[in-house]
């Protein structure tokens, strides 16, 4: 705290001490205002100005030091001056007195406290900057909140102080005039307590009320306002419609099926969506075929002279059909039926807000409902490279149809996608060149993870181009090439197949947004409110169209939000919770990770503190040749509370899930280090995370003082 702050502090103190220690609390009760009421009134006619002036000074004293008396000064107000002298006086003095304890608050604690407790507090100064008038006009008009405690707080937060200032004068007027108006009959109040009669009471609940109210109203207009030109339909065919059968569609479909809510569900292709058909479930399933086939270049890494793993690439992607075809009876048509969801197959477009036509080849059907979600997922982006229009491109969605394994292989994009299928392509035999634009895999990870990943694709066989930018496509005598520049220098890739993996891009074409002016992001995810809700708040969007993140458990995460507030909203409604939200990208090592890394806690100017456990320290992973990779969690400063966790390694998808539930219920490093680990486990690396941490905040001195008392004992 600099000396600015610490003089200020100090003055504060010596008033506040002094106001107590002289105990001129006596001078602002009841009893002393009744008593010297005439006395007052004599001076008051003698010279208002000065007296007038005075009392101004010492109410604004009074509320900027938080000193109790500020209700007493109103009442006194009141009987001194008359309703509107009192009125206007004392609400410009609260206000200012206020504004200046707000001020206060501000200059000596809003650093500090947004620093140690910044991360805690983001939701709240969100929310204070989108809504913090109104919440502050809320507070105003209802007593039961002391004000003092108002101007403290609000200091800590982002609301601006004109902000503060002209809503305290408008929120504290009402309750202002009450007190003054008590005042005037100052002689037949005996008591503080004899302010808040019940009808006084109920009066102040009704005023603290009445912002709720009129935000429904407004938030009725408003909707008016967005449904103008559209003639809504007095009966509806269905309770939801769900376009889009991926993940959050199935869930959003059966959550309305479970309530007993008539549902339709629409596809245009396959039940599943990308992470059954074309994802999670194939990617991962080749995955391992590849894995396994690496064994023989790792035979000595296991004690073997030698491994065969002689295999027929199209044999591996038959068995990787087996798979969705082992899975796909959770997604299917019968099964949802069975459980109550009305399956249809066709494209989707909006007619208005409530209706949708389902086109299925020249069958035609317009169903309406009272709410839709939009729930059509994301597909593989293509870049607009000059000459990529000329090449038979491989992306996640038709990769899956290959029966002949690419000798020369290029892939396009170092994300979690392109660093996953070079290595697994690598593995099988492939001769892989992955480029990548950043200088580095995987940016939003950890960079010693980034590293990792890097080596061990390398180590696979894949060729690593980072900071490389693609210029153009080719075709030169039959030959294939992508052209890149690399510190100002070109040249040419050769390649046999192209996998692009450099984004995705949401499904929202041929829906009949345009109808609706449904507003788009450049990605084209459609934007959405806390709650999901489109522009039309009975349109809801989840999942990869709506975004921010694009994987499949968050997908279903979202549904659960847009289906019940879909379906319940007007009762009570639900903001998404984006708290703990975990991924993985499997390459080998494994890449996990939930809340925070470094760069992350950085860039939002976070204290923190990290802790780092080797895998390669771990009894099992040694036993299992995998030990490769780390934990790193990151905590508060002084603090075991997780703010995120970073994990490579085998299994690292898995290892995650500890912390996802520990920073979801709020539990500490210390209570993991309480935790009993089966031995040997991968998973005891999260308990010795636990215990670096633990040995970092030792208690030195206590423990010095314990080794006396062994001495001692000897």
């Amino acid at each position: 705290m600099n000396v600015r702050k610490l003089i200020l502090l100090a003055v504060f103190a010596i008033l506040i001490a002094s106001y107590f220690f002289f105990d001129l609390g006596q001078y602002l009760s009841l009893d002393y205002i009744k008593n010297q009421q005439a006395s007052f009134d004599a001076l008051y006619q003698e010279n208002p100005a000065l007296i007038l002036g005075g009392f101004f000074i010492m109410y604004v004293v009074v509320t900027a030091l938080s000193l109790p008396g500020a209700a007493i000064m109103t009442l006194a107000a009141g009987a001194l001056f008359g309703f509107w002298v009192a009125l206007l006086l004392v609400s410009f003095a609260s206000s200012m007195g206020a504004t200046l304890a707000f001020l206060a608050s501000r200059f000596l604690f809003h650093d500090t406290v947004q620093q140690r407790f910044g991360d805690r507090l983001k939701k709240l100064n969100e929310g204070v900057r989108k809504d913090g008038a109104f919440y502050l006009f809320t507070l105003r008009l209802v007593p039961a909140f002391p004000f003092f405690v108002i101007n403290l707080v609000m200091g800590l937060t982002p609301i601006k102080v004109r902000t503060f200032y002209f809503v305290s004068q408008v929120g504290m007027l009402a309750g202002t005039a009450v007190y003054v108006l008590a005042g005037t009959q100052l002689g037949q109040i005996e008591s503080a307590s004899g302010l808040l009669s019940p009808e006084l009471i109920g009066a102040f609940v009704l005023l603290g009320i009445f912002p709720w109210i009129a935000k429904g109203i407004m938030a009725r207009l408003q909707a008016r306002k967005v449904y103008q030109g559209w003639k809504k339909p007095k009966h509806f065919d269905r309770n939801l419609i769900v376009i889009g059968a991926g993940s959050a569609g199935l869930v959003s479909a059966y959550i309305a099926a479970m309530v007993k809510a008539k549902v339709t569900l629409i596809e245009k292709h396959k039940m599943g969506g990308d992470c059954l058909n074309t994802g999670c479930v194939p990617s991962k399933a080749l995955i391992k075929s590849a894995s396994v086939a690496f064994h023989d270049k790792q035979a000595e890494k296991y004690g073997f002279d030698s491994i065969n793993s002689q295999f027929q690439f199209s044999k591996l992607m038959a068995r990787v059909h087996r798979a969705i075809a082992k899975i796909e009876p959770h997604d299917s048509v019968e099964r949802y039926t069975d459980l109550g969801v009305d399956c249809r197959q066709g494209e989707a477009r909006f007619l208005s807000p409530w209706e949708v036509e389902i086109r299925n080849g020249d069958q035609v059907e317009t169903l309406t409902a009272r709410s839709i979600i939009i729930a059509s997922g994301a597909r593989p982006f293509v870049p607009p490279i000059p000459g990529i229009e000329d090449m038979d491109i491989l992306t996640s969605d038709n990769l899956w149809k290959l029966d002949k394994q690419p000798e020369r292989l290029l892939v396009l994009g170092g994300g979690p996608i392109g660093c996953e299928l070079a290595q697994t392509f690598a593995r099988l035999g492939s001769q892989v060149t992955q480029v990548q634009r950043q200088p580095r895999l995987m940016v939003r990870e950890d960079p010693e993870a980034c590293q990792l990943v890097k080596q061990s694709l390398e180590d696979s066989g894949v060729q690593v181009l980072t900071g490389h930018n693609a210029i153009r496509f080719s075709n030169e005598a039959g030959e294939k090439y992508l052209h890149v520049e690399h510190e100002g220098e070109e040249k040419a890739l050769p390649f046999d197949a192209v996998l692009v993996a450099v984004g995705r891009q949401a499904n929202t074409d041929n829906l009949g947004l345009e109808t609706l002016a449904l507003p788009t992001d450049p990605d084209g995810t459609i934007q959405t409110n806390e709650l999901l809700q489109s522009r039309y708040p009975n349109i809801y969007a989840c999942g990869d169209v709506a975004g921010p993140y694009q994987f499949t458990h968050t997908a279903a995460h979202q549904a659960w939000y847009a289906a019940v507030n879909a379906l319940f909203g007007f009762l009570k409604s639900f903001k998404v919770d984006y708290r703990v939200i975990p991924w993985c990208t499997f390459t080998s090592p494994e890449v996990a990770r939930v809340g925070l890394n470094e760069q992350e806690a950085d860039a939002q100017g976070i204290d923190y503190e990290v802790t780092r456990y080797g895998i390669d320290d771990l009894d099992r992973a040694i036993a299992d040749s995998a030990d490769e990779g780390y934990v790193k969690v990151i905590t508060a400063s002084g603090s075991d509370r997780i703010l995120g966790v970073t994990i490579v390694g085998q299994h690292a998808g898995e290892l995650i899930a500890e912390y996802v539930l520990a920073m979801k219920h709020g539990l500490g490093l210390n209570k993991i280090l309480g935790t009993i680990h089966i031995y040997p486990t991968m998973a005891e690396a999260n308990k010795f995370a636990a215990g670096e941490w633990k040995k970092a905040h030792k208690p030195e001195g206590v423990l010095r003082w314990v080794e006396r008392f062994h001495d001692w004992r000897r």
